[in-house]
């Protein structure tokens, strides 16, 4: 994949509201009060974390990461930003809902969408219905969006935001995009993540913005060259680029070996959770999806 043109606040073709449990729905299933809802079967619903990266800084400090937010037109959490989602339908699978709700919520169309964990707090719904929300993220590309967000037109209640400068988000949306975020951080010491967000071949400079932009931290350029050259898992091209009146840069691509060596630059930047919200969840983050829906030790 190759990474997004330039994003800035922008709309998206949208056909519904962004759904965790609506009050109208609530009021729907015939229990009492809070207390009894807290009893009642938990409704299920597919929640949707898109991230794509900007290629430019545009004046900022470094390259943002952007994903799609949906304004609720509904209570509760009316006129509050949301993440796309909506509740599991009878006749689809958790994979093909999510597919569904993320089209008919923000007209997103991506190829694949990983399983990135369930949330089932108890206390998570406002009104006492427990909701269980199976979330999935993707990166996309210009390809997979097939526009650029800040251009597109007819919107009304879909709109991307730098995940460095999100409004106050309904629900638990918030720890879900922080955990979101620091799984991808955690991923990136893996050269199948780095390539969906940086076309080969690159220069180190090219690799060294993007790691930046995830990492969400200023990293020496120069320490950032030295380790990644020793890691041995970047191979030269014998080729060079051109960047305006800088000499010549090599370009590079992930060797074959990559995979199993990974990138231990990163372990360093990562190794801690950084995100408050987060540490609540206190889990491990397997690579298997479907591990997300087993029982944590």
């Amino acid at each position: 994949m190759i990474c997004l043109g330039w994003m800035q606040p922008g709309m998206l073709p949208c056909h519904r509201d962004a759904c965790e449990a609506d009050e109208s729905d609530r009021r729907g299933m015939g229990y009492g009060n809070v207390s009894e809802r807290r009893f009642a079967p938990p409704q299920i619903g597919v929640t949707s974390v898109i991230l794509a990266l900007e290629s430019e800084t545009h004046g900022h400090a470094r390259r943002r990461l952007w994903l799609p937010l949906v304004q609720r037109t509904r209570e509760p959490f009316k006129g509050m930003w949301a993440l796309p989602g909506g509740r599991l339908q009878a006749n689809r699978s958790l994979e093909e809902s999510a597919f569904a709700t993320l089209a008919s919520t923000t007209d997103l169309h991506p190829t694949y969408l990983e399983q990135l964990y369930t949330f089932g707090d108890p206390m998570r719904s406002s009104n006492g219905i427990p909701m269980v929300s199976v979330c999935y993220w993707a990166l996309l590309d210009h390809a997979d969006l097939g526009t650029e967000p800040g251009t597109a037109g007819n919107a009304h209640n879909v709109r991307w935001f730098p995940v460095d400068d999100l409004p106050e988000l309904a629900f638990d949306h918030t720890t879900i995009v922080e955990y979101a975020l620091w799984r991808l951080r955690h991923r990136m010491d893996a050269p199948n993540v780095v390539r969906q967000l940086i076309a080969e071949p690159f220069t180190l400079g090219q690799l060294h913005d993007v790691v930046e932009a995830v990492l969400g931290e200023e990293i020496d350029l120069a320490n950032f060259r030295r380790k990644m050259l020793a890691s041995h898992t970047l191979e030269d091209t014998g080729e060079v680029a051109r960047e305006g009146r800088r000499r010549p840069a090599a370009l590079y691509h992930f060797a074959d070996h990559a995979e199993e060596e990974g990138f231990a630059f990163f372990a360093e930047h990562v190794a801690g959770n950084p995100h408050g919200a987060c540490e609540a969840l206190q889990v491990n983050t397997p690579d298997d999806a479907l591990s997300a829906l087993m029982p944590h030790a």
